[in-house]
């Protein structure tokens, strides 16, 4: 009698002293909405410029769903499934549990048998799996805590929003999506079976995975559904899973190198404070990436890598490749890689020699040069004597550009390539304008695209903005500005020189049947190929060539660099009409810096004094008394007529003892030596 009492009493002690642990549990526990908002990992999900999904990084939770707005038949699939008895118990259920000790005695570890769906959810909220009696117990007195605090309606609302369903989708809304295109409220039974199953072994059953042993354990879940009761036989036999349309996981080979670029700039858009999921909008097009992605592959030599970087007019990348497989290597030679850009680097070359007054008409002689003791040769060793510029640069004439580097000065075309974007190391010795120094394939399109914008400078970029699940945009891409870099004349000709390139010369491989400007380079021994251009808006950089440097036995930018070209830009250009070049040089009347010509206004906007002191126009006329005020800043400019290209090269050479082209002056008619007006004009003299 006394042992029934004394066994009583230690009963009632224990159940006193659960009952206040629980208690004291259950008041510790957060809030239905702070359990709501907690998330244990940040999602990002990146879109492509037509709203599609690239990927998805990190875990996905999709959106929370209320017990009202789940199905019926997920909840019923899950309870069925997971806890039959869930409606019943206090969190814990006995049966399962003495069933789980059985099983540890057996087994020699434990199993998830005996969980109920509140336990789960302890678990999977506020422990780890580690199948140790300590975790065991503290997830039984939680368990009992969220059923104290909790309705059964809310713990179910909180296992189906918080629960893994494998690929990174938490919840029923992420799996949804993931799984079968469509949110979660749209679920039906064979989809929400699919998805009850997964529970057991999210990897195992993963439609993604395998969806073969998806269906299998939905078949399971259907058994399991019909036996509780959830469903009629009738039902469940007019299920056929075998025609449940699972969404195809997105392509994520050569994406990742785009991704692998852009994402990281998140840190600097959006800071690294904010923890709720995102959307990223990208500036990718799929089915150019796509057409990207074959181009290199179809094109690249045995044993060679290739990369291609595609901007549109204002930056924009539509499409980025790394290398010819991402599994294999993620490697991204697009933005990463430094290589030697051949003769594509004659683009600075030229564009410094044109800003110094060479025009494409002008006459040089390809002939052998000797600079500082280094001698240049053409391709085969060929020379063709007295040639036009525009022939020069179409044939890539290395003598030729070894000339005007001279010419112009080798730092200034290394000023040029800075101007351009060029941010890697430079070096200014001679061999520098036959593309000796290092540059990355994102910069050299970049260089690329400022020339076809014009000349004004294009800043790429992957990301158009940024928005949380909610809606609340983080980030939005501004506006271009671009600001100029050369004088329109100047670009008008180097266009001239790129698209003759292409019509005529090395290039031709890139012709597209549409205007198309651009340039060939091949390093020595063919280590390197490359082709850079633009067309109808799109500006396009390829490269091919070993990772270790060794040469490729053929390898020229005007073989399988511009056919990659030509193959993508055929797809990138089809939605867009052909754009003629202006390629009209439209020269100032006097030959100045770019720079300047925007403080100079009509050089014949100016006064002097007549032997009489008054001021006459550059006519020789009296002025009227009311135009003889002081000059308004800014309406001076030189007098000097257009200088010889020749006279130009001269003068900017690297000759200290040349004498400088002298003023003309363009109005005889005004003989008397020229003077300053008072005022901050421009001081012409």
């Amino acid at each position: 009698m006394k042992l029934l009492i004394w066994l009583g009493a230690l009963g009632v002690l224990a159940a006193a002293l659960v009952f206040g642990v629980v208690f004291f549990e259950a008041q510790s526990l957060p809030s239905l909405d702070s359990l709501k908002s907690s998330q244990n990992g940040q999602t990002i999900l990146v879109r492509g410029r037509d709203g599609s999904q690239l990927v998805v990084i990190g875990p996905s939770y999709g959106q929370w769903l209320a017990y009202d707005q789940i199905p019926q038949v997920m909840k019923d699939a899950i309870v069925s499934t997971e806890d039959r008895r869930f409606r019943d118990h206090i969190g814990v259920d006995p049966i399962g549990i003495v069933r789980s000790l059985f099983v540890r005695v057996e087994k020699g570890h434990w199993r998830q048998g005996g969980s109920t769906i509140t336990q789960q959810l302890a678990r999977n909220i506020f422990l780890n799996n580690n199948r140790t009696f300590s975790r065991k117990f503290k997830e039984i007195f939680i368990a009992m805590a969220l059923e104290w605090k909790f309705s059964k309606d809310q713990i179910l609302e909180l296992y189906l929003n918080k629960v893994y369903f494998g690929g990174g989708a938490y919840g029923v809304d992420a799996a949804s999506r993931k799984f079968f295109n469509h949110p979660g409220t749209q679920l039906s039974l064979p989809e929400a079976a699919i998805i009850a199953g997964l529970v057991k072994a999210p990897s195992h059953y993963s439609p993604t995975a395998d969806a073969q042993a998806a269906i299998d354990r939905a078949s399971v879940v259907l058994d399991v559904m019909e036996d509780a009761g959830s469903i009629t036989p009738a039902e469940h036999a007019a299920v056929h899973l075998d025609k449940v349309h699972m969404a195809a996981e997105p392509a994520q080979n050569s994406v990742r190198y785009f991704t692998d670029w852009a994402l990281p700039q998140l840190d600097t858009l959006i800071g690294s404070d904010n923890s709720e999921p995102v959307e990223v909008w990208t500036t990718l097009d799929p089915k150019m990436q796509a057409a990207a992605t074959s181009a290199v592959a179809a094109n690249a030599p045995k044993g060679a890598q290739g990369a291609l970087v595609s901007l549109d007019r204002d930056g924009a990348v539509l499409a980025m490749v790394g290398g010819t497989d991402y599994v294999t290597s993620n490697y991204n030679r697009a933005t990463q890689a430094m290589r030697q850009p051949g003769s594509a680097w004659k683009l600075f070359v030229y564009l410094a020699a044109l800003e110094a007054g060479v025009k494409p008409d002008d006459p040089i002689n390809d002939e052998p040069v000797t600079i500082d003791g280094w001698t240049p040769h053409n391709d085969a060793g060929r020379y063709a004597g007295q040639i036009d510029i525009r022939t020069a640069f179409a044939y890539s004439k290395n003598t030729v550009a070894a000339q005007l580097g001279q010419k112009v000065g080798f730092d200034q075309v290394a000023a040029m390539a800075r101007r351009f974007g060029i941010t890697t190391p430079v070096a200014t010795n001679p061999s520098m304008v036959l593309g000796t120094n290092e540059v990355r394939l994102i910069e050299m399109a970049r260089a690329f695209a400022e020339v076809q914008a014009h000349g004004s400078s294009v800043e790429p970029y992957g990301i158009t903005k940024v928005v949380t699940a909610s809606g609340r945009v983080l980030y939005q891409h501004p506006q271009p500005q671009g600001q100029t870099l050369v004088a329109p004349f100047v670009a008008a000709g180097i266009t001239d020189l790129l698209q003759t390139a292409v019509n005529i010369g090395t290039g031709r491989a890139a012709q597209i049947g549409r205007p198309a400007a651009g340039k060939t380079g091949t390093t020595s021994s063919n280590k390197d190929g490359w082709f850079m251009g633009f067309s109808s808006g799109i500006t396009t950089g390829v490269w091919m060539g070993r990772d270790d440097a060794r040469p490729v036995p053929g390898l020229q930018g005007g073989t399988a660099p511009a056919r990659a070209w030509a193959q993508y830009m055929r797809v990138a250009t089809a939605g867009r009409p052909p754009e003629p070049f202006d390629t009209e040089l439209k020269l100032p009347e006097w030959q100045l810096e770019p720079d300047d010509q925007a403080g100079m206004g009509d050089p014949n906007a100016y006064f002097s004094p007549d032997d009489q002191g008054n001021l006459v126009g550059p006519d020789g006329q009296p002025l009227p008394p009311q135009q003889g005020q002081p000059a308004v800043p800014g309406q001076q400019g030189q007098q000097n007529q257009p200088r010889d290209p020749a006279e130009v090269m001269r003068g900017d050479g690297p000759d200290p003892a040349q004498e400088p082209v002298p003023l003309a002056n363009p109005k005889p008619a005004a003989p008397k030596k020229k003077v300053p007006v008072q005022g901050p004009g421009l001081g012409i003299y």
